[in-house]
């Protein structure tokens, strides 16, 4: 039999071969992608019909003259110039939760993050600690603002309580409601984040293998050593995503602030959604405060734009 018949035949079978498994190949991918698909198409549909066209009415209303009774009538940059140059009260609350955001990305952060490293030793009480850490963030924020307008009471609260003991006077102090002390009351009520933190980032650390902690100890590294160098940068994309739960959050909170303080006294506890559910619901001024929520979603953006700059998140 002539030896280029053979090669010949061969190589047809094996082109055979090779274009059935490519069919097959080909044919896997396409139900893997229909499967893909089916099952993204709910969240897309919800996210379009839902947020999307919500944003979108947003952005259209917040350039109009728009209260209770009336149709929206469009007016331009009237409520922005309005909000940046006439309404003092707006840029306050901007300050205000600015200062929030860089107060519960860093200290709370930092404290969560601090208490993960401690308990990495996986002392005696670290699963006990975890279990106090999570009680905090499965309250809801009405029971949780309650329990602090109780342990914050200028008559029985605990707080007071304490002081009244050390010093051995008849102290009272209205914590929620003190023009010096309403601000930094309203923050501490948003310290048990740092709990959720110190989960978040326990959880990453289990990933760590035993081996790397083992290497470093053998070339004479310290606790605080292996910390610093080694657990901390294996934790920036973990860290700088709380730090953008957190930071993103104080765009967000209502609640407590409604319960505790209403954004009082004079305005030094409001927030930018609290000032904005006022001039919703209390003013009845919707396009004005659909001008705010643009601001708002435009400041959540930039917040984790930067925060994510901050972290290298898009780096390996």
């Amino acid at each position: 039999m002539n030896l280029s018949f053979v090669v010949r035949n061969k190589m047809i079978k094996l082109n055979f071969y090779t274009n059935d498994l490519m069919k097959g190949m080909n044919w896997k991918m396409t139900k893997k992608k229909k499967w893909v698909v089916i099952f993204l198409a709910p969240g897309f549909l919800l996210f379009v019909f839902i947020f999307l066209i919500s944003i979108v009415q947003l952005g259209i209303t917040s350039f109009t003259d728009w209260t209770i009774g009336t149709s929206p009538t469009f007016v331009g940059l009237k409520n922005y110039i309005y909000l940046f140059t006439e309404d003092e009260d707006f840029r306050k609350v901007i300050v205000n939760t600015l200062i929030w955001i860089v107060l519960q990305s860093t200290i709370h952060v930092c404290i969560g993050t601090t208490l993960a490293l401690i308990l990495r030793r996986k002392k005696w009480y670290t699963n006990f600690m975890r279990g106090v850490f999570m009680i905090p963030n499965i309250i809801s924020s009405a029971a949780l603002g309650m329990l602090f307008l109780c342990i914050m009471n200028p008559q029985f609260g605990m707080v007071n309580n304490i002081v009244r003991a050390v010093t051995g006077t008849d102290f009272s102090q209205n914590w929620f409601l003190g023009a010096d002390t309403a601000f930094l009351t309203v923050t501490l009520t948003w310290l048990p984040y740092a709990g959720l933190v110190t989960i978040l980032v326990m959880a990453e650390m289990a990933s760590i293998s035993e081996d790397i902690y083992e290497a470093a100890k053998v070339d004479g590294a310290t606790d605080v050593q292996i910390d610093i160098k080694i657990v901390l940068p294996l934790m920036r994309n973990i860290i700088g995503t709380s730090t953008i739960l957190a930071a993103t959050s104080m765009l967000q909170k209502l609640d407590i602030i409604m319960m505790t303080t209403n954004g009082g006294p004079a305005g030094k506890t409001m927030n930018m959604p609290m000032y904005l559910y006022q001039t919703a619901l209390t003013d009845n001024n919707y396009g004005l405060a659909n001008a705010q929520g643009v601001i708002l979603i435009v400041m959540g953006l930039v917040v984790v734009g930067v925060i994510r700059k901050i972290y290298r998140m898009d780096k390996e």
